[in-house]
């Protein structure tokens, strides 16, 4: 892993992307949505083909595999021992069907946790249109559990989003199927510790796990059922906290409080007792 200036000089601008309709319908179909082949709402975001035909909507967190791949640069961190910290999409604009966009990466902050308590790494990517306008700002945190020791602060991170203490104004139960985490990675992520039982293991999982990035779209999944109608461009910021995985097949229970445009939420497995989404934050037009 770099020194510390270093890894604060790292940037890649300019990088470039393309989707089609397709990348959008599997990003959706990767998320659950279509499991019900007779609900119209989220068929809207996974078939354009119907019989009365209808313009194809674009699941807004799926600005986070629009660009996959984009990153600031090198940081040769120890695969086995990263996962996801934290993830927060602030939208610019509606998210077309289909696009040619670029992605300008840098590093926000880097922050050192011990030789043998690893390190967070937080970088931006911006994605633009062809027309140079502003789609999405994406920022991102990384939990490099093998990658301590290279110098930077230990302190100063942002604060978490503080969740309502009453009681939640809406709960909503969402599936996963045992199938998942397979079929999630088309979107990009193909990181064996989601699909290979000996990988999981050597990374300290008793089996493959469910990528946070999904769970993160599931996230959404529940903010566009409950609050927003299922319209996208409802969305104005999307951000999370990954507090423990989802393992393919469990339910995730969203607890969600509603205060002004503002929807804050946390999500846990019931099977399991545990938390797996802490400080969940959107922000609704």
């Amino acid at each position: 892993m770099p020194k510390y200036d270093e890894l604060m000089a790292l940037q890649n601008l300019g990088q470039k992307y393309a989707y089609t309709d397709r990348e959008v319908m599997r990003y959706a179909v990767g998320i659950g949505m279509g499991a019900d082949p007779m609900d119209e709402k989220e068929l809207a975001y996974v078939n354009e083909a119907a019989f009365s035909p209808r313009p194809l909507k674009v699941v807004p967190t799926f600005a986070s595999v629009a660009a996959w791949g984009a990153n600031p640069g090198e940081m040769n961190l120890n695969r086995l021992m990263v996962v996801d910290g934290e993830r927060d999409i602030t939208f610019h604009k509606q998210l077309p069907v289909a696009a040619n966009i670029t992605a300008d990466s840098t590093v926000l902050g880097c922050w050192d946790k011990g030789k043998d308590k690893g390190a967070v790494i937080r970088h931006k990517t911006v994605l633009k249109d062809d027309k140079g306008e502003e789609l999405a700002t994406l920022v991102a945190s990384r939990f490099a559990r093998g990658d301590g020791g290279f110098g930077g602060p230990s302190e100063g991170q942002p604060e978490p989003h503080k969740v309502p203490t009453r009681a939640p104004d809406r709960s909503v139960d969402i599936s996963t199927r045992p199938d998942q985490a397979l079929v999630y990675r088309l979107c990009g992520d193909r990181n064996p510790l989601h699909s290979d039982p000996d990988f999981a293991k050597r990374a300290g999982f008793p089996r493959p796990i469910l990528h946070g990035m999904c769970t993160y779209g599931l996230t959404c999944r529940g903010v566009l059922q409950t609050y927003a109608d299922y319209d996208p461009a409802a969305f104005k910021q999307h951000a999370v906290r990954f507090s423990s995985p989802v393992y393919p097949g469990e339910t995730v229970t969203m607890d969600l409080w509603k205060d002004g445009n503002v929807v804050s939420f946390e999500a846990k497995v019931k099977e399991r007792g545990v938390t797996v989404i802490k400080s969940g934050r959107t922000v609704l037009a």
